[in-house]
């Protein structure tokens, strides 16, 4: 069976989950949990999103995030991207660090936000790794009880149900998490229901459901292609040809680049458009990333071309 598309609701609530390949850790060191902070942290202003809740597990991670008006699935596959290109490099190894794609339930956050805040943060209690919330790191309870500073973390929206002032919402926050602690798994909120992406009451769904049944209009690889093309000055048969001319190899790495930004096009789509294997794109992509790293004009022009063809999808969806 098919799977269901993605429902994109502007100001939506999403219990998201990325759990290693095959099992394995996502997490090896500290150093990758600060990381995957600052990839979060420029998520929240590159993609307009807010996380409310987190939890770094050793093999998986669970978020509460409210995107914005860009798509979540924009934001999310950026930042496994980047991150696993990190571990990549560091580690000195190619491949996939996530199982799959990410899974995401869209949550009623007027219903289920605090409940959900608390079952994420309760995640290591469950697991049995340490008694008590605040015991652990790696999650923003610590944060929300006024022990961490995390900038990028929202908790005013849950705290503000609590108390009229910070110590006694913190007070409260802190009794509504204990209250928990003998909460099991809930399978609601990994999308247990008659429609696994959603999770709230019939309003609620057929309010989503309406807003996410129009199929949106997106970029094509052709249409990206076609946009480097230009840029570059060749064609597509130039573009396409199995030669390593330093200008076609270029501008195939940016396609794949713009592809992957877009958040809509597969690098399996790319490599097939640019008779290459996954491997090569990303590959590509990656050597592109380390040769712009420190030249501020050639980061400005990409991010005119990303700005020209996301302008674009703007119009058509208007």
């Amino acid at each position: 069976m098919a799977r269901k598309p993605r429902i994109h609701l502007p100001g939506g609530l999403y219990h998201v989950m990325l759990r290693g390949n095959g099992g394995q850790p996502v997490f090896l060191t500290d150093d990758d949990r600060y990381r995957f902070y600052l990839l979060l942290q420029e998520g929240t202003t590159r993609f307009g999103f807010r996380i409310h809740a987190f939890c770094l597990m050793t093999n998986h991670i669970h978020l509460a995030v409210q995107c914005g008006d860009i798509p979540l699935s924009r934001a999310m596959h950026n930042l496994s991207f980047r991150y696993t290109r990190w571990i990549n490099w560091r580690e000195k190894r190619t491949g996939h660090l996530f199982q799959g794609r990410y899974k995401a339930v869209l949550v009623d956050g007027d219903s289920y936000l605090q409940e959900l805040v608390r079952y994420i943060h309760l995640n290591p209690v469950r697991s049995g790794m340490v008694k008590m919330p605040e015991e652990y790191t790696w999650s923003g309870h610590r944060a929300y009880l006024g022990k961490e500073l995390l900038p990028w973390l929202t908790t005013d929206w849950v705290l503000e149900q609590f108390g009229k002032t910070v110590a006694t919402s913190r007070v409260g926050y802190r009794q509504f998490v204990l209250d928990g602690l003998g909460e099991e798994h809930l399978p609601e909120f990994h999308g247990s229901g008659e429609d696994a992406r959603l999770l709230g009451d019939d309003n609620f769904m057929n309010k989503c459901l309406s807003v996410g049944s129009a199929k949106p209009i997106r970029l094509t690889v052709q249409e990206v292609a076609a946009t480097v093309c230009s840029a570059y000055q060749i064609d597509e048969g130039r573009l396409k040809a199995p030669s390593q001319e330093r200008i076609a190899s270029e501008a195939r790495a940016v396609v794949g680049w713009l592809a992957y930004e877009s958040g809509g096009i597969t690098l399996s789509e790319v490599g097939r458009y640019l008779n290459r294997d996954v491997g090569s794109v990303s590959s590509s992509i990656r050597r592109l990333m380390d040769r712009i790293a420190d030249k501020p004009e050639a980061t400005d022009r990409l991010k005119a071309l990303k700005y020209a063809l996301l302008t674009k999808v703007d119009n058509l969806e208007a």
